[in-house]
C-alpha cells in the first residue's frame, strides 16, 4: 500500500467544478450508479418536459427508446428552452442549461409557478453523465441545435432553418465509463411504469411512449386523473375495496393538490406520493399533513357518532391498515431532502396539506354514512387484531408435555385447556380475519393463528424450505407434534385443526396449499382424523324475520327459489369484514358451524392428484385441468 503524502498545502487542494465535479461524484447527484441512477438521467429531463405540461405550456410527450436500449429520445410541445444569450454567460441560454449548474428559469417563481426540476441541477447533470446528449429547439420561427459529449459543448449552437410550433426534443445515451458498459441499458418496463404515473398526475396531458426494438407505439392518456390511478392500484394489489366509492379531492387555489383513497382487504397499506410531479418514496411532510388529517377525521367520526369502542385503544396504523392512497401536492418552493428528490422537507406544508385535507374528508364520511361505517369496522377489527396479538405475545405461557414452556409465535392466540382432545386450532387468512377470529372464539377451548399471505407451496420445496418458512415454521411449532422422524402424534396440542379461509378463490387457494402442506409432512394427521377445513358463508339473506347464512352461489339459488318474500342479500367479500358475534355463531361455534373432515379414500389418486396440480410440470397441470373442466360449474379465472 502506497504511503500518502506528507505535503499538505494549497497545491493539494483540487478544484472541480461543474462536469468535472458530478462524473467524479456522480452518487451526490443521482444517488448512484446502479439501474435507479441510470434512469434518474431520465427522469431529469422528463421532469422539465412535465413541468411545461404542469404550468400549462404543453399538452403532449413523445418517448422514443432506441431499439439497443442504450439511447432515449424525449420530446415535448412545450415552449422551448431559450436560445438567445445570457446576460451575465455571454453563451445561449440553452448552452447553459446543460453545462452550468445551477442554470434554469425556476428560482423566481416567474417562469414556472410549480416545477419538479427546481435547482437548475438536473439538465447539466444528465449531460455530464451522458456519452453523447443533443438538444433541438424549436421556438420563435426557428429550429436549433446542440450537442455534447460528456458535458462539453461539441460545436457552437446551430440554426436549422424555419418551423412551425414550438418543443424541445432531447436525447441522450448514458456513458458507460460512468455506469460501466454492462450497465447502460434503459429497462423499457421502468420507464413504462413512470411514464404511465406521470399521464395519471397530469389530467389531459398524452404520453406516446416507442420501444423502436418492437417498433410498437403506446399512447398513455388518462382524463380522470388520479382517481382512475387508485382504481389500478388497488386492482393490482388484489385486495378489493371494503366499501363502495373513494374519497376524491381536487383542490386548485393554494396549497394545490390532489387525494384519493380507499380502504381494501389487504392487511398492510399503500401510499402514493408526488410533489409537483416527481415520486416521493421516502415521503415528507406532505404526506405527515396527510396521515394527521386521516387519523382526526376518522377519529372526529368515530367521537360524533359514539363508534369508539370501549377498552379499545385506536391508533395510527388500525386507521391505515388496508388504505391505498395517492397524493399529488403542488409547492411553490419545494425543499427536498436531496437531488433525487425522494422526501420533502418544507415544514410549513404539513400544515397546509391537512388544512385542506381534513375537512373534506369528514364531510366525505358525513355524508356517505354506510362508507364510513364500513371503514369504521375495518378499522375497529384492526385494532382489535393488534390488540389481540400484543396480549398473546405477552401472555403466552401454555406449558407443552413436562411442563416446559414453548417457543410458540407471538401472534398464536392460544387456549387455555390443557387437554389436546378438547382443543381446537383454527388456522385463519390474515390478521383482520384472525382479529376477528379472536374476539369470536371460545378462549378455554380454540386457538387462532394468523396466516399472512399465500404459503409456500410444500409439494416443490425441501424440509429444510419448509422448516425456514416462517409460516409453516410457526404452524409446526403450534402443532407440537413435530415433522419427518421426529414426528409423535401424541404430543399433538390440539385434537383438531381447522382451516380457516375466505369463501373465495384466494381462500381456496390458500386451504390447497395448507393441505399440500399436511398431505406431504404431517399425513398421518389426515390419516387420523385430526385436520379439518370450515365453512364460513358467503353470504347473509334476510327474507322478512328470517335470517339464512349461504355457502355458496348454489345453495343461494337454491333458497332464493324456495323462499317467498323479498330477500336483502348481504356477500362478505372476506373473514376480515366479518364482525366477531358473526363469525362467533357461523363458524366458530360447535353446535351451529359446519366443518368438512379431510381424509385420504384413495392413497395413490391422492398422491397424483397432489402432483399433478402442484407440482412443478406445467404440462402434467394442464392436462389434469382439462380433463376435469366439465367437471366444473365454473372456473374461477
Amino acid at each position: 500500500m502506497a504511503k500518502a503524502s506528507s505535503s499538505y498545502d494549497a497545491s493539494a487542494i483540487q478544484v472541480l467544478e461543474g462536469v468535472d465535479h458530478v462524473r467524479k461524484r456522480p452518487g451526490m447527484y443521482i444517488g448512484g450508479v446502479s439501474k435507479e441512477g441510470l434512469h434518474h438521467l431520465v427522469w431529469e429531463i422528463l421532469d422539465n418536459s412535465v413541468d411545461e405540461v404542469i404550468n400549462g405550456h404543453a399538452s403532449t410527450i413523445e418517448v422514443k427508446l432506441d431499439a439497443d436500449h442504450k439511447g432515449i429520445t424525449i420530446d415535448d410541445n412545450g415552449r422551448g428552452i431559450p436560445v438567445d444569450l445570457h446576460p451575465q454567460l455571454k453563451i445561449p441560454a440553452i448552452v447553459a442549461v446543460y453545462t452550468k449548474l445551477g442554470a434554469g428559469g425556476k428560482f423566481d417563481g416567474q417562469s414556472y409557478k410549480h416545477s419538479g426540476g427546481l435547482h437548475g441541477v438536473g439538465a447539466a447533470v444528465a449531460n455530464a453523465l451522458s456519452e453523447s446528449l443533443t438538444a433541438k429547439v424549436w421556438r420563435d420561427g426557428s429550429a436549433w441545435e446542440v450537442g455534447f459529449v460528456r458535458g462539453v459543448p461539441d460545436g457552437k449552437l446551430k440554426k436549422l432553418g424555419n418551423a412551425r410550433g414550438s418543443g424541445t426534443s432531447v436525447y441522450l445515451r448514458p456513458d458507460p465509463e460512468i455506469f460501466g458498459a454492462k450497465n447502460t441499458h434503459f429497462d423499457p418496463a421502468v420507464l413504462r411504469e413512470r411514464l404511465e404515473a406521470k399521464s395519471y398526475l397530469h389530467k389531459g396531458l398524452k404520453i406516446l411512449f416507442t420501444d423502436l426494438s418492437t417498433g410498437k407505439t403506446e399512447t398513455l392518456f388518462h382524463a380522470e386523473g388520479i382517481s382512475e390511478y387508485l382504481g389500478k392500484l388497488v386492482q393490482v394489489r388484489g385486495k378489493p375495496a371494503v366499501h363502495p366509492g373513494i374519497f376524491y379531492l381536487e383542490r386548485l387555489e393554494e396549497p394545490k393538490l390532489e387525494v384519493a383513497c380507499a380502504w381494501t382487504e389487504a392487511s398492510d397499506d399503500a401510499m402514493y406520493s408526488f410533489v409537483n410531479g416527481v415520486p416521493t418514496g421516502d415521503g415528507g411532510t406532505h404526506e405527515q399533513g396527510f396521515r394527521a388529517a386521516l387519523g382526526k377525521a376518522i377519529r372526529g367520526y368515530m367521537t360524533a357518532h359514539k363508534l369508539e369502542p370501549k377498552g379499545l385503544t385506536i391508533a395510527m396504523e388500525d386507521i391505515r391498515e388496508g388504505m391505498v392512497a395517492v397524493l399529488s401536492t403542488y409547492v411553490l418552493e419545494p425543499q427536498f431532502q436531496s437531488q433525487t428528490k425522494n422526501r420533502l422537507n418544507n415544514p410549513e406544508v404539513a400544515s397546509q396539506v391537512e388544512g385542506a385535507i381534513r375537512p373534506a374528508l369528514e364531510q366525505w364520511l358525513h355524508s356517505n354514512r354506510s362508507t364510513a361505517e364500513g371503514i369504521i369496522a375495518r378499522v375497529i377489527i384492526s385494532a382489535r387484531a393488534r390488540a389481540a396479538s400484543r396480549a398473546a405475545s405477552q401472555q403466552v405461557s401454555r406449558k407443552g408435555p413436562g411442563g416446559v414452556r414453548l417457543g410458540l409465535p407471538g401472534k398464536l392466540a392460544d387456549c387455555s385447556e390443557r387437554d389436546a382432545g378438547k382443543c381446537e386450532l383454527f388456522l385463519v387468512e390474515g390478521d383482520s380475519a384472525g382479529g376477528s377470529a379472536k374476539m369470536g372464539r371460545n378462549r378455554k377451548t380454540q386457538a387462532i393463528l394468523p396466516l399472512r399471505g399465500k404459503v409456500l407451496n410444500a409439494e416443490q420445496a425441501s424440509l429444510a424450505k419448509v422448516m425456514e418458512n416462517e409460516e409453516l415454521g410457526n404452524i409446526l411449532k403450534v402443532l407440537g407434534c413435530g415433522v419427518g422422524k421426529e414426528f409423535n402424534l401424541e404430543n399433538l396440542r390440539y385434537g383438531k385443526v381447522i382451516l380457516l379461509m375466505d369463501a373465495d378463490s384466494d381462500g381456496h387457494h390458500i386451504a390447497t396449499l395448507l393441505l399440500t402442506f399436511f398431505y406431504r409432512y404431517l399425513p398421518d394427521l389426515i390419516r387420523r382424523g385430526h385436520v379439518f377445513i370450515a365453512q364460513p358463508p358467503l353470504f347473509r339473506v334476510d327474507i322478512g324475520k328470517e335470517t339464512l347464512w349461504i355457502a355458496d352461489e348454489a345453495h343461494l339459488q337454491r333458497v332464493l327459489a324456495e323462499k317467498r318474500g323479498k330477500p336483502e342479500i348481504q356477500r362478505f367479500k372476506g373473514l376480515g369484514e366479518m364482525m366477531p358475534e358473526t363469525l362467533r355463531d357461523t363458524t366458530l361455534d360447535p353446535k351451529r358451524r359446519q366443518l368438512i373432515q379431510v381424509a385420504i379414500r384413495d392413497e395413490l389418486a391422492t398422491d397424483r392428484t397432489i402432483s399433478s396440480l402442484m407440482g412443478k410440470d406445467a404440462a402434467s397441470r394442464y392436462s389434469f385441468i382439462m380433463e376435469r373442466a366439465a367437471e366444473a360449474d365454473a372456473l374461477d379465472v
